[in-house]
């Protein structure tokens, strides 16, 4: 059977649609069972309406606190019987309560524990990245708790930087990484291959 999945999102909603790609094609055993997005009428809810996938908006600005929005949050991914919850662009700090954890996994521009944390996403991490001085930056698919990318790592890949780079030119080949790499991990989740000893991933 198919794992389902709850896709959290912020924005355009260009990682739902890769994975909804990827489903089509028959490349991963999986079926987005809805999206929720902390913000209102971005394009990503767009797309979940598209592709017929139920849509809810749980917009973090409308609580008084992170405990408020998370318990909120969490009503609607468990109305969704998700086996795993997949951070899309998703800007908001999530709880992870315990039967959750190694359930919730993100995707992030840069080699982990590099270029990473609170304030670190978009074209800030690739900003950062040539500001250093870099001659490597990539992706990282890891698991979520409760810090800002902070979980064990379930894959790495990376991308040379260049010395003619701007932000844009090195986020396009993150990109173009990030849409590789986040399938596969979500793959190998669908296929029982991983386990979580501390920090570290095995896969089998």
């Amino acid at each position: 059977m198919p794992i389902r999945l709850a896709v959290l999102l912020s924005g355009s909603g260009t990682t739902l649609q890769n994975i909804i790609d990827r489903i089509d094609r028959g490349e991963l055993d999986a079926t987005v069972a809805g999206v929720v997005s902390s913000r209102a009428g971005v394009f990503g809810l767009e797309r979940a309406k598209k592709h017929g996938i139920p849509a809810a908006e749980v917009l973090r600005r409308g609580f008084p606190n992170h405990e408020a929005f998370n318990t909120a949050l969490w009503t609607e991914i468990r109305a969704l019987s998700s086996d795993l919850v997949v951070l899309a662009g998703f800007m908001s700090l999530i709880d992870v309560p315990p039967d959750y954890q190694n359930r919730i996994i993100n995707v992030h521009p840069a080699l982990i524990p590099a270029f990473c944390g609170h304030g670190m996403y978009g074209h800030h991490v690739h900003e950062a990245v040539i500001n250093y001085g870099a001659k490597i930056s990539g992706a990282t698919v890891h698991f979520v708790d409760t810090e800002y990318d902070h979980g064990p790592i379930i894959l790495q890949g990376a991308v040379p930087v260049l010395d003619n780079d701007t932000p844009d030119t090195l986020a396009e080949r993150v990109q173009a990484l990030e849409r590789e790499l986040y399938p596969q991990a979500i793959q190998l989740f669908a296929e029982g291959r991983l386990r979580v000893a501390g920090r570290r991933v095995f896969i089998h």
